[in-house]
């Protein structure tokens, strides 16, 4: 299935990226009517507590994807309309305003973003599924205060049985960055990311993730001796609990840790 252009590195990035925070934090979802309630309560370092509270429903056609309000006094409201088969009219407000289009037809997805707050940026991407698992793709942001554009990137993706590979390139096509995941079998997965520009090589990470009998183990190791692991379960029927840690080397004093409950 053909995804957008941001998402086309989704599979390995998320392995060697998600579930890994360094917070407290729970997570709770309960419906009230037609409403789908959400509460974000994170703890800090310092203990401190804060929370978001957000609601999620439609009415007359319209969708009110996220409706949120944050302790520190900051909202974010998320709307979208369907007004054709396969397009996608939407809007996200928060600090800034963007008016966007989501577009999908057959082995095609298309995107479209305007910064209706300032009116300083114009943005695109587009998805095409061809043939043998091969997707390719780009995107491009003009600035219309500059008149010039911003940036303009190139991308593809290969999946073939347990094998996907992405390649994209970042800062106007001066770097590539590759990420790769490879299925062992339907309970271990290992992927890794890397970066190479003329002047520097990165390696990102390289991780994996093992579906025990008691819950899902991912760790991850990067470049400059991070190590990160997590486990993942599901507790009770749709409470999940998420215990992760991290520490650089073998250096005990920059431990940290964090849990997440979702329910």
């Amino acid at each position: 299935m053909v995804s957008k252009f941001s998402d086309l590195a989704k599979a390995p990035t998320d392995l060697l990226n998600d579930d890994y925070a360094t917070k407290v934090s729970l997570k709770a979802k309960k419906g009230a009517g037609p409403v789908a309630v959400t509460i974000d309560t994170t703890r800090a370092t310092s203990g401190a507590i804060s929370s978001k509270v957000g609601g999620k429903f439609s009415y007359a056609g319209l969708s009110f994807d996220k409706a949120q309000l944050e302790a520190s006094g900051g909202q974010t409201l998320e709307t979208s309309i369907c007004p054709a088969p396969g397009l996608k009219v939407s809007f996200k407000g928060s600090k800034g305003a963007d008016l966007g289009c989501d577009y999908k037809s057959g082995n095609f997805v298309g995107t479209a973003k305007l910064d209706v707050k300032d009116l300083a940026k114009v943005s695109s991407s587009a998805c095409l599924g061809l043939s043998h698992g091969i997707t390719v793709g780009g995107d491009a942001a003009y600035s219309l205060k500059d008149t010039s554009f911003s940036g303009y990137n190139l991308g593809a993706s290969y999946a073939s049985g347990p094998l996907f590979a992405a390649a994209t390139t970042g800062s106007k096509l001066s770097s590539v960055n590759l990420n790769v995941m490879y299925t062992v079998n339907p309970q271990l997965s290992i992927a890794s990311s890397t970066s190479h520009s003329a002047s520097k090589h990165t390696l990102s990470g390289v991780g994996g993730l093992y579906k025990a009998s008691f819950g899902d183990v991912k760790a991850k190791v990067s470049q400059d001796g991070v190590i990160a692991a997590s486990l993942i379960k599901e507790v009770a029927p749709k409470v999940k609990v998420t215990a992760s840690g991290s520490m650089s080397g073998i250096d005990t004093s920059t431990f940290k840790y964090g849990l997440g409950v979702t329910m």
